[in-house]
């Protein structure tokens, strides 16, 4: 008689394991995300103690460890190597993730393509599409080298054997959701799966220092299809964020064992794929309107780069008992609370109107350096009041009105220099690091309602 097989359950939000099925996740908290799955067959164990297995284990003084800064190999795209943090760190994991159609594949095609033309032996394994596929993709990308080699496969035992015979670089795996392993009973994408693939991979990565890349595919929730689990494993996690339908796309560090998390990279989908947008600030306020009321230009930074954007708010009357209020590209409850200091702080009424703030372009900026420049966009609406369109606005409003100070207050004023702007307007307690800069007029304010007084005396001046 078989054996019946033993089943768990498994929250596939974050990997959450139990005996029994329950409706809330006690890991997460989430409702009905509990599925049945069996468990994985357990291998004979190895490297015990007495065996021959751990004989040859032993521990190094951390001094006898090597650190050579020139490990890192760059991929010869700028972008990407920003938000990696300098390049590829051999023998890392890195999880790609993003909306369907957003430019993963195409990213990290790209990234083999320059990295077989430097002589680096590179292997694209795909589970998702066929080699003919790939082969119109990569046609429309450019000419590559022999160092670059396809494999269509989802056996990681296959996977395995082929590493170790080929001996490449750099390993791309598209996607870790079409990946099965035979010690593991469950469908291909299911919790155990995705799980115990991302295991061995992370043994291939560690054991014969390649470099793996791999592919998640994104869930409604904008989580990576799978148990949570899978981020904690990886060295390095990046998400492609962005409409599909627009022609820009950025990419975000998440996650970096090996560099900052605050940076990211700008890149435009063009018909030979992606390509580097070396200015964001500019791309960011291409068609800004000239002399509308509403309209703030923010400085805000993403680690050291410092980006230029319009901050866009419509103030109108409600019609309804209770007012709407609606934010694109920040945070909602910040706005509320901004709105909420124009009240009490400015004395502007705006219980009764509906207030919508939007970030041109469909970027989210969440840094508080923006809500000066929030908080004057929704003043310019509410009164009709043109801000003038040479002038760059950043800095932190408190709950008592108050302008606070913001980090590289000298970046944010020469960037602003740099794309022609004749004026910013900036926390008074930043001076000290900007006042030795030429050519640009420096507006410093101590609360809300100073900046308020000086956009209106520069509209009465003009």
């Amino acid at each position: 008689m078989a054996k019946a097989k033993k089943m768990v359950f498994f929250c596939q939000n974050c990997g959450y394991e139990s005996a029994k099925w329950m409706g809330q996740c006690p890991g997460c908290r989430e409702w009905n995300t509990f599925v049945e799955e069996p468990v994985a067959a357990k291998p004979e164990s190895r490297g015990r103690a007495g065996t021959a297995g751990s004989s040859n284990a032993k521990p190094v003084a951390l001094s006898e460890i090597s650190v050579q800064r020139d490990e890192r190999v760059s991929t010869e795209i700028g972008e990407l190597d920003r938000v990696l943090g300098g390049g590829i760190v051999p023998g890392s994991l890195t999880l790609v993730g993003g909306d369907p159609g957003i430019g993963k594949s195409t990213l990290l095609l790209q990234v083999c393509r320059k990295l077989s033309e430097k002589g680096i032996p590179v292997l694209y394994i795909s589970g998702e599409e066929s080699l003919r596929q790939i082969k119109l993709r990569a046609v429309r990308i450019g000419e590559f080298t022999d160092k670059m080699r396809l494999l269509c496969e989802t056996s990681l035992e296959t996977i395995r054997t082929v590493i170790e015979r080929e001996k490449p670089e750099v390993v791309v795996i598209d996607s870790i959701q079409t990946m099965y392993s035979e010690e593991v009973g469950s469908a291909p994408g299911s919790v155990s799966q995705v799980r115990e693939s991302t295991n061995v991979l992370m043994q291939i990565a560690k054991g014969l220092g390649v470099s793996v890349f791999i592919v998640g595919h994104v869930t409604k929730d904008g989580n990576v299809a799978g148990p949570r689990v899978l981020e904690h494993m990886v060295d390095t996690v990046l998400y492609f964020e962005g409409d599909r339908h627009a022609s820009y796309r950025i990419l975000r560090g998440v996650k970096n064992r090996f560099g900052s998390t605050n940076e990211i990279g700008v890149f435009e989908m063009q018909a030979q794929g992606l390509t580097e947008v070396k200015n964001p600030s500019e791309f960011m306020l291409d068609g800004k309107p000239e002399g509308a009321s509403g309209s703030v230009v923010a400085c805000s930074m993403e680690g050291t780069r410092p980006i230029l954007v319009e901050v866009q708010a419509l103030v109108c009357h409600s019609n309804f008992g209770i007012p709407r209020r609606t934010a694109a590209g920040t945070d909602f409850n910040r706005v509320n609370l901004l709105m909420a200091v124009l009240e009490k702080r400015a004395r502007i009424n705006l219980s009764a109107s509906d207030a919508y703030v939007n970030i041109a372009g469909g970027i989210k900026m969440n840094e508080p350096a923006i809500d000066l420049a929030i908080a004057l966009a929704v003043v310019s609406s509410h009164k009709d009041l043109v801000i003038d369109d040479g002038m760059v606005v950043f800095g932190e409003v408190g709950l008592s009105g108050e302008v606070r100070a913001v980090s590289m207050a000298e970046q944010r004023t020469l960037e602003a220099k740099k794309l022609g702007f004749t004026s910013v307007m900036l926390p008074r307690v930043c001076m000290k690091s900007v006042e030795e800069i030429k050519g640009i007029r420096l507006i410093p304010v101590d609360n809300i309602l100073e900046a308020i007084q000086q956009i209106r005396s520069n509209r009465s001046a003009g």
